[in-house]
Formats: structure tokens, sequence, C-alpha cells
């Protein structure tokens, strides 16, 4: 259950101000069917987090208890910087013509191909020995934060400071991850 409650909250915080949210503000306001993008957002997560996951599961045969507590760290430190740093809208598939759901699931899936929650994804799927649990929660939690985007589209980005939000993410991020590694290093 670990695997499953951690990943979900990480994937939902780091998904906060990110480009992929900002992608979905702007596929929703581009198509005005926003059930049809949260369903592309949906299957491009499950896609996603499930190769993560996969990642990590192999990664935790490899690699002893203490390394992959260094994994986690470096994973929410790296997911903490990324936070710290301003995304603009992504201008991906403006050209396709392929319709709300299919440009969503392309460009979704190669926006957070390889990002901050992937990352996590990996790195919470291969400390905890779940992979099916922490792809769960992080398909969970991206289709959680990117929910209020394909609803309320532009709304969202005018109603709340998402650059904000993304920043103070970014050093909760930090600031655990330092504390993970801290402990992982028994430096304390």
């Amino acid at each position: 259950m670990d695997a499953l409650l951690t990943t979900l909250v990480a994937a939902f915080l780091a998904e906060w101000g990110d480009k992929t949210q900002l992608l979905v503000i702007a596929l929703a306001a581009r198509f005005r069917r926003p059930r049809t993008v949260l369903a592309g957002v949906a299957v491009a997560a499950a896609a996603n987090s499930a190769l993560a996951a996969a990642g990590g599961a192999i990664l935790h045969g490899f690699i002893m208890l203490r390394f992959l507590s260094l994994l986690v760290a470096l994973a929410l430190i790296s997911a903490g910087a990324g936070g710290l740093f301003r995304n603009k809208t992504p201008d991906m598939g403006a050209s396709w013509r392929a319709g709300a759901f299919l440009t969503t699931l392309g460009c979704f899936f190669l926006l957070e191909f390889g990002d901050k929650t992937q990352f996590l994804t990996v790195a919470f799927a291969a400390q905890y020995d779940q992979p099916i649990l922490a792809a769960a929660g992080a398909s969970v939690g991206i289709i959680a934060a990117s929910a209020p985007a394909a609803l309320l589209g532009n709304g969202l980005a005018e109603a709340l400071p998402l650059r904000k939000i993304g920043f103070g993410v970014g050093i909760l991020f930090v600031l655990i991850g330092l504390v993970v590694a801290v402990n992982a290093l028994r430096l304390v």
C-alpha cells in the first residue's frame, strides 16, 4: 500500500505546474472536448507509468536497499529541481490532425516519457518492489492533477498561480530528497 500512496501523492504533486499540465490546458482549449482529452491523458499516463514501474521492478533485483534509497533521493531532488525552473506551454500537436484523443495520447505520452514523474515512479517501484501498485498510484496521481487542467482549460491557469505552485512543490521535493539522502547515507 505504501507504493500506491507514495507514488500517487508524488505524481500528483509533481504534475502541478509541469509542462504536461500546461499541455493538457492547451489541448483542452484547442479541442474543447475535456473528457476526450482526459481519456487520452489517462491512457498515456497508464502506459508511461507501466513502463516506469517495469523499469523499477528490474532495478530492484540488481540494486542493494541502501542504493535504492539513494535512487529515491535522487529522483526527489531531480523532480524538485525540475519544478524550480520555468515551464512554458509546449508547442506540440498543433499541426496534428488525429483528433482530440489521439493527439492528446501521443503528445502526452511523448512529453511525459523521461519526465520527473516517470523517474519518481521508477524509483518508488524499485524501492517498494511493488510495480503494479506504483504504476497504479502514478497513473491516478497524473490523472488527478490533469483533470482540472482538462476540465477548466485556460481557466485553471487564470485561477491558480501554477508557476508558484510548481516552485513550491519543487522546494518541497528537494527538501524531502535531501532528508532521504542523509538518511540513506546514515549521516545523522
